[in-house]
């Protein structure tokens, strides 16, 4: 019989909707450690991952065919041994678009309603505001990659009254945007940006793209949010920005090594945001949307129309 393994921790009702889905398949819901091995052999289907499916699974002769991931970006994933063995993999792009656009406005107005330095304050009850409040309202916001993430932040930043630019490789105008460049004119994007969106997968082209250099185009009054991945930017030329007022400040939940090491200089700088990794957190909304998505493609997989599954990776692309 075939054999399906789900990771994710689901409600009953979610379960069930996945059974009725799949009738014909022997279908283990738990946790990577609760599963036999034997399983991670004879699984045609995951739902999730763990690093058992790398040493149980790609590393041994097995029946997997199809690996949902739970997470956008993929590039942790062993990606060679995958493509190596022929594996469909779908990933979540899209499922965490509404809490990760919250969490960029929400460092947005931080910054902008001085609501960062308030909170320093706070700490020793100080009663001062900052020497200028602005307002997001006029300002121009570019964001620099736009898939369901950018196209949501998009939608958010225009209901504030902000003009917004989009930069993707195509350069095609997309709805949510005033304006669309291609990659080749991002020096231009951030030339004009009171606010950067930095939302790209990591690949060998964006490994990085965020170096001194960049932020040496932007205007010292500009604030750099980072919700992409950690090593799109480089970590040293960021702080050096920051320490010599080359940016007003920025927002990080991405970073390169994670955790942030505890004696890391960002933790002291005062024009930073820190959120540890959780701007796509297990919410309920976003675990529900993950198991829609799974379900979808469930349907299409059965059917035999894996070319019509949502958020297929194309391994050239490396997302």
């Amino acid at each position: 019989m075939r054999k399906m393994i789900c990771l994710l921790d689901m409600t009953d009702s979610q379960k069930e909707r996945i059974r009725k889905q799949a009738p014909n398949l022997e279908i283990h819901f738990g946790t990577a450690s609760s599963i036999e091995d034997r399983l991670f052999l004879e699984a045609e289907i995951i739902f999730g991952w763990d690093t058992r499916i790398e040493t149980e699974t790609l590393c041994k002769p097995s029946k997997l065919k199809w690996l949902q991931s739970w997470s956008s970006g993929i590039e942790y994933l062993p990606l060679s041994l995958l493509e190596e063995r022929n594996i469909h993999v779908t990933d979540a792009s899209g499922v965490h678009a509404k809490s990760v656009s919250e969490t960029i406005l929400a460092m947005m107005l931080g910054f902008s309603r001085g609501i960062v330095s308030a909170l320093h304050n706070q700490e020793c009850a100080k009663w001062e505001s900052p020497v200028t409040l602005a307002e997001m309202n006029g300002c121009t916001v570019s964001i620099i990659g736009t898939g369901e993430i950018g196209k949501e932040a998009a939608r958010l930043c225009r209901a504030f009254g902000m003009q917004v630019i989009a930069v993707r490789r195509s350069g095609e105008p997309i709805p949510e945007a005033d304006l669309t460049y291609p990659t080749s004119s991002l020096n231009n994007a951030l030339k004009e940006s009171d606010f950067v969106i930095n939302i790209l997968p990591l690949t060998e082209e964006t490994h990085y793209l965020f170096d001194f250099e960049k932020f040496s185009q932007m205007k010292k009054s500009a604030y750099f949010i980072n919700v992409g991945r950690g090593s799109t930017v480089k970590t040293e030329d960021l702080v050096k920005a920051l320490k010599e007022g080359r940016i007003a400040g920025a927002g990080l939940d991405v970073f390169e090594e994670e955790p942030l090491p505890a004696e890391h200089s960002l933790w002291l700088l005062s024009n930073v945001i820190l959120t540890p990794h959780n701007s796509g957190g297990n919410t309920m909304k976003n675990r529900e949307r993950l198991v829609n998505l799974f379900v979808m493609n469930l349907e299409r997989y059965l059917n035999g129309e894996e070319h019509a599954m949502k958020n297929a990776l194309d391994y050239r692309k490396g997302y």
